[in-house]
C-alpha cells in the first residue's frame, strides 16, 4: 500500500490520511468514516479496545459511516457507542487511513485517541440516544495490552494509528483535556440592528448553527462554558448547556468592547482557562480571537501544530470551532502545553 498524506478535512492536529494515493482518485466517490482508539492504563500497562466483526472475521478499531450533517467526531463517538455500548470524549487526532473499497469506492478513515467515560458525564447527558450493539455486527470487544492489539489486528495499515497512540503515551502526551473556541453563530447585521451592540441577536441560521456544535461540544466532553456576555455569544452556548445541564458563566471580559479597551485582560484570563484541567468552552467574537490564537500558541511548543492555529481574518467563520488538547502543567513553575489543535466546522456554513 502506497502512502499519500492528506490533510485532514475539518483541520487537525499534524496529522495525516495514510493509504492509496493517486491523482484518479480525485473523482472516486468518497466514503467518510470515524472512530476512536479507545485507551486505558491498567496495571500500570496502556491497553487499547479492539473490536470482532463476525460477518469479515477481523479485529479492528470501532469506527463507521459518517452520517448526512454529521461532523467527523460526532461520528467518531457514536459509531464507538454502537459498536462496544460504551460511551467516550474524543482526545487527540491520530492517522487516519484511506483505502480502495471492493465496489471501487474510496473511504477515509478519521480516528481520535478515546477515554472511556461515564453514561452520566454532562457531555454524555447533550447526545441524542444510540442503538445498542448489534451482535450481527460486532460480537466481541476487549481491552488488550498494545503488544497484543498489534499482533490480533487484521488490517496491516491499523497499525499506524496504534504506533501514533504509543508515542504520544511515550511523550506524556496522551492524557489531554480541551480548550475548545468557538465564534458565535450567524448574528443579524449591524446595519440591521438599531438595539445596543450588546443585543443584536443571532439569525435563523445562527440559531441553527449554535444547534450543530452540540454534538461537537459532546464529543469532546465539555463540562465548563463561559461566554462572552453579548447576547449573540450567549445564545451559541445556550443550547449545549440545556442539553448537558451545566453552568453557563457569561463574562464582559470576552466582549469586543472590553477587549478593544484591555487585550491584556483577555490574554490572561485565556492563559488561566488553559492552565486549569476543566474541558472548557470559550464564545467569543471575531475581534477576540487573533488575541486568544496569538496566547495559545504560545504555549503551543510544537510547531508543526503551533500553524493549525487560524491566522487569517475572519479566523473563524461563525459557528466554527477551535478544539486544542492540552497537558496540564506538571510540576510548579511549569506552563501547561498544548500538543493538538484542530478547527471543526459542523454542518449549516
Amino acid at each position: 500500500m502506497s502512502s499519500a498524506p492528506l490533510k485532514k478535512v475539518q483541520g487537525g492536529r499534524a496529522r495525516g490520511i495514510t493509504g492509496v494515493g493517486s491523482p484518479a482518485l480525485e473523482s472516486t466517490p468518497v466514503i467518510e468514516c470515524a472512530g476512536a482508539l479507545v485507551w486505558r492504563v491498567h496495571d500500570g500497562a496502556l491497553q487499547v479496545k479492539l473490536i470482532h466483526r463476525p460477518k469479515y472475521n477481523d479485529w479492528s478499531w470501532p469506527k463507521g459511516k459518517v452520517d448526512l450533517g454529521e461532523t467527523l467526531a460526532a461520528a467518531a463517538v457514536r459509531e464507538v457507542k454502537e459498536e462496544t455500548g460504551k460511551y467516550i470524549v474524543l482526545g487527540i487526532a491520530l492517522p487516519g487511513l484511506q483505502y480502495i473499497t471492493p465496489e471501487g469506492e474510496l473511504k477515509r478513515v478519521h480516528y481520535w485517541a478515546a477515554r472511556q467515560v461515564s453514561k452520566t458525564e454532562p457531555s454524555v447527558v447533550a447526545r441524542p440516544p444510540v442503538a445498542p450493539v448489534n451482535a450481527a455486527e460486532v460480537d466481541r470487544s476487549e481491552w488488550c495490552t498494545v503488544k497484543e492489539a498489534a499482533k490480533r489486528l487484521s488490517r496491516a495499515a491499523d497499525k499506524i494509528p496504534l504506533t501514533a497512540l504509543v508515542d504520544a503515551y511515550d511523550k506524556g502526551e496522551l492524557d489531554t483535556h480541551v480548550v475548545a473556541i468557538a465564534r458565535h453563530g450567524k448574528a443579524l447585521a449591524r446595519a440591521q440592528w438599531n438595539g445596543p451592540e450588546a443585543t443584536r441577536p443571532l439569525t435563523p441560521l445562527g440559531v441553527a448553527q449554535s444547534e450543530a456544535l452540540v454534538p461537537v461540544f459532546a464529543a469532546f466532553g465539555i463540562s465548563d462554558v463561559v461566554s462572552s456576555v453579548w447576547a449573540r455569544c450567549a445564545a451559541t452556548t445556550a443550547p449545549y448547556v440545556r442539553a448537558a445541564g451545566v453552568h453557563g458563566g457569561l463574562s464582559e471580559l470576552f466582549t469586543e468592547a472590553s477587549h478593544e479597551r484591555n487585550p491584556k485582560a483577555v490574554i490572561a484570563a485565556v492563559n488561566q482557562l488553559v492552565a486549569s484541567s476543566k474541558t472548557s468552552l470559550l464564545c467569543t467574537h471575531r475581534p477576540v480571537l487573533p488575541t486568544l490564537f496569538k496566547a495559545m500558541a504560545a504555549l503551543t511548543p510544537n510547531k508543526s501544530v503551533r500553524a493549525a492555529y487560524p491566522k487569517d481574518d475572519p479566523y473563524l467563520s461563525p459557528g466554527q470551532v477551535v478544539i486544542a488538547h492540552v497537558i496540564p502543567a506538571r510540576a510548579e513553575g511549569e506552563a501547561p502545553k498544548i500538543v493538538g489543535v484542530e478547527t471543526i466546522r459542523p454542518a449549516l456554513h
